[in-house]
């Protein structure tokens, strides 16, 4: 072969010597990139064939195009010059012609650079190409190639004396100007548009520059959500879902017909209950079905991970072949190493070769690290779309899920869907080619060993073997604790998202500590399975950390003792140690792959369980009940007709207009408003018609309230409308409905919270046969009787069925079930409605006075006039919602100090003790391994004493052993501390937030808080314990190599200050940004889940609207923007590994370059440990900066913990100051010039009250809007405090009582009946203080005893979230029994009737007049007719008492206050008669 070559070349092809013959220069050297271009030239012309856009021809293209014309044209002017000086005219016919080289070598350059042409026209075709990779390395190796044939022909030159010529001048000019126009062609970057990302080079993209504008703008100044960049196309969530969601609907279809083979018999429908009502049939089929889901885990499932799989193949394909090139690079250090290691062993080989060996460590090093993070990017990025994927189905299922379904899974547990179970996938598919490149790594590892180390390697081999049986028994015990733990999160998260909901309710009743002590008593049952879990843990972390010890170990002691001439030497034992090194990293990944696993197979389940749900059937229409179903389909609806449904509570009214939900428009009584502006709630993403918008605004009364509202239609609505009174709610939702303009209309009693006069307003102007929709069919459930007569049909319903249909005449005439209704309720009622007069408008709806209409009005006005950059559109629109806070900058101090405080300072030392122990006796493990390799030369040809190989090894096993030890001592230590620091820091989040004041839950958002306690609390329970001991190992890792490199090559010294430097710069510039995007993140997420639970509150709404597809756009939104702040940090986390790792491949360079240096001095032993331990620095040197940050973003969560854990309490619950045990006795209540403001700096709300009520007086209280009613009930409850004067129960004056002490004597019923999950008996009596005998009683006099006897549980009744399989009005019951169950001598009656029917509010008065006939009771009203009973009614007006006097004087001064709203409500004063309109 070389002969061949020396003939082709014409000169000697190879001597051993570094400075290369020309035959090699001018063939192997010119091949190699040649053949590099020829192979990928295919890929480029298989471009130029397909039809594409081209992009416009850019001055780099030109540029690049007119080089490669010129590399054309020297390659043809050099094969004219060897042609001519062969056979021109002026040859020598007799001279020997030129070497065949020099024809071949032109011709093939010349049609290499057309090709290059060709293949850059191809890259101009690829759509949003910037340059090509492949191109790019060509030009690399061309000119890292010719570099050596540069040096010759330059050094040869300047060998020639002076007057000598140069011995071929044409040749040598040609071969530089070619060489000159190589280098300047592939720097060129282009220019960046938004996103850098885009338009970024080859060379940038590998190394990640273009990254450093955002680095660097992150160091200056903390980055903020508007520094993000665009998201690239195929990143968005768009993109990702619609994807995910074509393969997933194909794999769920298999799946379920797979599940459907297994049963091997048809899916049968549940036989069908008679009566529409939510009964309790219904409620024990859906609790039967569960217990059978349960059992037979009936769900189609093995489905998710092929879809996965299939929608993201090509990320997966690309990422595992990155991690194959890298698994085989990695073991090309050990070989280089035992290369190095002989190199200084043998003094005779030339110093060249030492240094080729440190250059090729340097580039092979390189290679690595680029191939390595490209794969990271490749699977971070595969691990964000999952994650995004999922969390896009999960939610849209929510939007479609069926009733059954939805009843499994509460807010709480969907919500944990989204984060937790869509977080896990993410993890796992950072790592999920460790699958199978762990098993590869072990075996080519245990391959290269045996070269080394022959059969011995067996030994090392049987005890891994024997680690995976006690590895699976760990994996199965984990795994169990895993699903334990998250069946406690959920019921966790669920009571959590309870107390959220009914706060108000709670501070009323003064329940917060039976709630504090639900929750707690869940959190530490969760707590005892987190303390199980971690010691299981550091069980296997002693196991792997005893691993590569125990398997060196053993391996090393059967070489020594199989025969007498195995001598361990240094290239074996380092070799050997590096290849251990090697298996250290899969054998610690499996059993953590395998925990992450087991982990993501229980998300698995979960997730598969709730996306294999029904959905909705829209195509029935009514699927609880065929009987009434029947009944009503026969109903002949003519178009345009108005249709009444009444009934009692419970005969089926709201489940009728459910059932019709199917595919009809409808106004539901649950009302859904969401956090946007008030314009934004009635167009509900319609498009904008201004006359039809005021005509609805005006025709919905809500034209007062608008004047009232600071921004008026552009005012902010708080989550679920709190800055909204019932009444407005109810006609911002009726807006929403008549601005839809559907065909049908579904009213489900939407004129019970409005004032009457405002009722007839609406029934007149929008519902009745003169209003907006009076061409359109309308259903209408209603309550009132007053409207009966104008409507043009009306069904009656009792028990679910129908029992009349006809007109209000002809049923009253057939004496039948709704004359005997009319004859029960409209005794009072006048049968003739009369209209509105003429010109009196109706008034502003009184907006609940609590502390939000109040903060909103004035203390914005105060903010907004503060700031100084107001833009327009915060001027029109007032905010409520702020901004979540989040803090810039570094972490502080104190938080770290907390958080150890928290663990425990002893626990902290002691565990640091012992790792910093487990560090010296692995260094000292190595140093003795050194020390036994020089036993080699000391024993060189002589026996080997037995008792000296012996000792060497007894030393190394029990240093290794040791090691094992000291890691799970010092694991077990942190646990322990990690859990107190969990307990403790929920226990003070929890308490906190029950005790702040209520105007904190109106401005936050409830999401904001929710991930508080799932997403914060997640990352302290399990991300900071890891990476804190993982940061304290990888600290103690890279002082121990720096430590080793030194001892061995002191010069090193010198190379370690100015690496620090740059170590410490890069860390910091990483580290600012880092952080910023992981707070960035945080921020961004809490949306997702507002908007989330948003959504899944006003889900009919939604459906009966058919909004579903705004929503999940808006949905899509809302991810996106997390993205923009996910994706950035992702690559951050690339950047610095890139930058990092090159100064880790820098140590191991100069480690190996001063060995080369002092090899004279140095032992082999000692080279092989320095070495050794450097090759290791580089991956322990990006652990290390990567658990820096990872510690400083997940210590965000203790911050932003301990945010809420120190806002500002309400007063103290529990004083020294204690009123006697039978307080109130007689139910006095004393104003005595009692005024009150929200804030300091505002206004007065109440100004100087002063009234006294005696004991058993019953107290109406009315007044318009913001007269202070609802202010005045607040004070009672101190739930606002007084600025002056002093309320007087008693004679004892509230102000000095703890809370609770005053909370728990008053009772309240309120407006909204809150229920929370959990047995009716709990939502009672949460304390159990009550007998079960007094339960009933209070439930028979509420009118509940029959319904819950009947319930098959009794008081165990588990009721749902928010009491949503209660009716409305048997919520309100109970809200009644809870009253009732007190005996508390004060009752406020907070406008509790207003949302139910009058058989419903019958039950309550009476009650309330019979029951509470001893006590002191105030009233609310919103209907004058509920207080016209009172002792006496008081008039508010502008927070002052106007009158205060019996409703009989009050009537009769024509001039009052009340007489003018009496007038309004049409209620006419006379001697004994009040004729009620409503």
């Amino acid at each position: 072969m070389s002969a061949a070559l020396e003939e082709y070349c014409g000169s000697i092809f190879w001597r051993p010597d570094p400075d290369l013959p020309i035959c090699v220069e001018q063939t192997v050297l010119v091949w190699l990139p040649l053949a590099f271009l020829w192979l990928c030239a295919p890929w480029h012309f298989a471009n130029l064939c397909k039809k594409a856009a081209k992009a416009p021809l850019s001055k780099l293209y030109i540029c690049k195009q007119v080089v490669s014309g010129l590399l054309f044209l020297t390659a043809i002017a050099e094969l004219a010059l060897t042609l001519a000086e062969d056979y021109g005219p002026s040859s020598d016919s007799t001279a020997q012609k030129h070497p065949a080289v020099l024809y071949t070598n032109p011709v093939l350059f010349a049609v290499s650079w057309i090709v290059v042409m060709l293949c850059q026209e191809s890259v101009r075709r690829r759509p949003r190409a910037v340059d090509s990779g492949s191109l790019f390395v060509f030009w690399l190796l061309q000119v890292l190639c010719a570099i050596f044939q540069f040096q010759t022909l330059l050094r040869d030159a300047l060998n020639k004396v002076l007057n000598e010529e140069i011995a071929d001048l044409p040749r040598f000019c040609l071969f530089y100007i070619s060489y000159g126009l190589h280098c300047p062609i592939y720097d060129f970057l282009s220019n960046s548009l938004q996103n850098p990302e885009a338009r970024a080079t080859f060379l940038s993209r590998i190394t990640f520059n273009w990254f450093n504008s955002m680095v660097i703008k992150g160091y200056k100044r903390p980055l903020v959500q508007e520094d993000m960049w665009d998201l690239n196309e195929k990143d968005s969530s768009q993109a990702i879902c619609q994807g995910f969601e074509d393969i997933m609907a194909i794999e769920l279809k298999k799946a379920r017909s797979s599940l459907q083979k297994k049963r091997n018999k048809p899916k049968t429908k549940d036989g069908h209950q008679n009566g529409l009502a939510k009964g309790v049939s219904q409620d024990v089929l859906v609790m039967k079905k569960k217990e059978k889901k349960d059992s037979e885990s009936e769900y189609p499932n093995s489905w998710l991970v092929p879809t996965i799989a299939k929608t993201f193949k090509g990320v997966l394909l690309e990422s595992a072949f990155f991690k194959l090139i890298q698994d085989l690079l990695s073991f090309a250090s050990p070989q280089l190493l035992k290369l190095m290691i002989s190199f200084t062993q043998d003094k005779s080989s030339q110093a060249w070769t030492g240094y080729l060996y440190a250059v090729l460590l340097l580039v092979v090093a390189f290679l690595q690290s680029v191939i390595l993070q490209q794969y990271f990017q490749r699977c971070f990025i595969l691990g964000m779309k999952v994650r995004t994927a999922l969390m896009a189905a999960v939610y849209k299922k929510a939007l479609v899920v069926s009733n059954d379904s939805r009843k499994e899974s509460t807010a709480g547990e969907i919500v944990n869907l989204m984060s937790a179970d869509a977080q896990r996938f993410n993890d796992v598919t950072n790592f999920i080619h460790l699958l199978w490149s762990c098993p590869l790594q072990i075996a080519l590892a245990i391959a290269f060993l045996w070269i080394e180390l022959g059969p011995s390697v067996l030994a090392g081999l049987l005890v891994m073997v024997l680690m995976v049986p006690i590895n699976g028994w760990l994996a199965t015990k984990s795994r169990g604790f895993q699903m334990e733990n998250m069946k406690f999160k959920d019921k966790r998260m669920k009571i959590v998202n309870d107390i959220l909901n009914g706060i108000k309710v709670l501070k009323y009743y003064a329940w917060e500590s039976s709630f504090e002590a639900q929750v707690q008593e869940i959190r530490e049952q969760e707590l005892k399975v987190m303390r199980k879990f971690a010691y299981l843990s550091s069980v296997s972390t002693f196991i792997f950390s005893c691993a590569p010890a125990i398997v060196s170990l053993a391996t090393f002691a059967v070489f020594v003792s199989v025969s007498p001439n195995n001598i361990l030497d240094a290239e074996k034992a380092f070799t050997s140690i590096s290849l251990f090194n090697i298996l250290r990293f899969p054998l610690a990944m499996l059993p953590q792959l395998i925990s992450i696993m087991v982990q993501t197979a229980v998300s698995k389940k979960r997730l598969e369980k709730f996306l294999s749900g029904d959905d909705l059937d829209t195509m029935a229409i009514a699927r609880d009940d065929s009987h009434s179903k029947n009944s009503f389909v026969s109903l002949d609806i003519k178009p345009g007709r108005l249709v009444a449904v009444v009934g009692a509570v419970g005969s089926g009214k709201t489940s009728l207009i459910s059932a019709l939900l199917g595919e009809l428009h409808s106004l539901k009584g649950r009302i859904n408003i969401k956090n946007a502006t008030l314009k934004d709630n009635v167009l509900f993403g319609s498009d904008v018609n201004e006359e039809r918008y005021r005509s609805v605004v005006e025709g919905c009364a809500l034209g007062p309230d608008l004047d009232l509202l600071p921004g008026r239609d552009q005012t902010e609505i708080g989550e679920k409308g709190i800055n909204l009174s019932g009444g407005q709610k109810q006609r911002v939702s009726l807006a929403r409905a008549v601005y839809s303009s559907a065909d049908v209309y579904l009213l489900d009693d939407p004129l019970s919270a409005v004032d009457s006069h405002v009722g007839k307003h609406l029934f007149e102007r929008v519902i009745g046969p003169k209003g907006l929709l009076k061409d359109k069919t309308r259903i209408l459930v209603t309550h009132g009787i007053s409207f009966l007569p104008y409507v043009d049909e009306i069904v009656v319903l009792v028990n679910g069925v129908v029992s009349e249909v006809g007109s209000y005449d002809g049923l009253r005439a057939s004496k039948g079930a709704f004359s005997e209704f009319l004859e029960t309720y409209g005794k009072d009622e006048s049968s003739n409605i009369d209209m509105l007069p003429e010109g009196l408008e109706p008034q502003a709806d009184g907006s609940p006075e609590d502390i939000v209409s109040s903060t909103l009005k004035r203390e914005n006005s105060l903010r907004h006039s503060q700031r100084h950059n107001i833009t327009e559109h915060d001027k029109k629109g007032q905010r409520l919602i702020e901004k979540e806070a989040m803090e810039t900058g570094r972490v502080k101090f104190s938080v770290y100090l907390q958080y150890l405080r928290s663990m425990g300072w002893c626990l902290v030392t002691w565990s640091f003790l012992f790792y910093f122990i487990q560090n010296v006796a692995i260094i000292g493990q190595n140093l003795w391994l050194s020390d036994w390799t020089d036993d080699s030369v000391k024993y060189f040809n002589t026996t080997y004493p037995n008792h000296i190989r012996d000792t060497r090894i007894g030393v190394f096993g029990a240093l290794g052993v040791a090691q094992g030890f000291l890691v799970f001592l010092g694991t077990i230590l942190l646990a322990d501390g990690s859990i107190s620091a969990s307990r403790s820091l929920h226990t003070s989040l929890l308490s906190n937030i029950l005790k702040v004041p209520m105007v904190f839950f109106d401005t936050t958002p409830s999401g904001r808080i929710v991930n508080r306690f799932a997403k914060d609390i997640f990352t302290v329970d399990e991300m900071i314990p890891m990476s804190f001991r993982s940061w304290i190992l990888c600290l103690l890792g890279v002082l121990g190599t720096l430590f080793v490199i030194c001892l061995a090559t002191p010069i090193f010294t010198a190379v370690v200050v100015p690496m620090a430097v740059i170590y410490y710069f890069v860390q910091r510039f990483y580290v600012a940004t880092s952080r910023q995007l992981r707070r960035l993140d945080s921020v961004s997420r809490s949306p997702i889940y507002s908007h989330f639970g948003e959504t899944v509150s006003g889900l009919s709404v939604i459906r009966a609207y058919g909004h579903q597809q705004r929503f999940l756009k808006q949905n899509e939104d809302t991810i996106d923007q997390n993205l923009k702040s996910v994706y950035p940090w992702i690559v951050s986390n690339r950047w610095l590994a890139m930058r990092l790792e090159s100064l880790g491949n820098l140590v191991v360079f100069f480690s190996a370059l001063f060995a080369v240096i002092s090899r004279d001095s140095l032992n082999s032993g000692l080279v092989g440990l320095s070495i050794s331990y450097a090759l290791n620095v580089t991956q322990t040197l990006n652990w290390l900066v990567r658990m820096t940050s990872e510690l400083e973003t997940n210590i965000v969560a203790v911050e932003r913990v301990r945010e809420y854990a120190e806002i500002k309490n309400e007063a103290p619950w529990i004083t020294t100051n204690r009123p006697p045990d039978d307080w109130p006795t007689d139910g006095n209540i004393n104003f005595e010039n009692y005024k009150v403001r929200y804030r300091p700096e505002l206004e007065l709300i109440l100004h100087g009250i002063t009234c006294d009520i005696q004991s058993t007086e019953k107290i109406g209280i009315v007044g318009r809007t913001g007269a202070g009613k609802s202010s005045l009930t607040n004070c009672l409850f101190r739930i606002i405090e007084a600025s002056e004067g002093q309320i007087l129960v008693d004679g004892i004056d509230i102000s000095t009582l703890g809370l609770h002490d005053l909370r728990s004597r008053l009772t309240i019923i309120p407006q909204d009946p809150v229920l929370f999950s959990g047995t009716l008996r709990m939502n009672l009596d949460p304390f159990e203080k009550s007998s079960d005998e007094e339960i009933w009683t209070v439930l028979e006099l509420a009118h509940l005893k029959d319904y819950v006897r009947g319930l098959p549980t009794g008081l165990q009744h588990v009721v749902s979230e928010g009491g949503e399989n209660l009716s409305v009005g048997q919520r309100q019951l109970l809200c009644l029994a809870r009253a009732l169950l007190r005996k508390s001598r004060i009752l406020i009656l907070d406008e509790a009737t207003a949302a139910v029917d009058l058989e419903t509010d019958d039950l309550i008065q009476n009650t309330i007049r019979t029951e509470f006939s001893h006590c002191t009771v105030l009233t609310i009203a919103h209907r004058l007719n509920t207080i016209l009973d009172s002792s006496r009614v008081m008039v508010l007006d502008s927070g002052k008492i106007v009158e205060f006097d019996s409703p009989s004087v009050l009537l009769n001064n024509k001039q009052g206050h009340f007489y003018a709203m009496a007038k309004d409500a049409g209620i006419r004063g006379g001697e004994t008669i009040f004729a009620f309109l409503f």
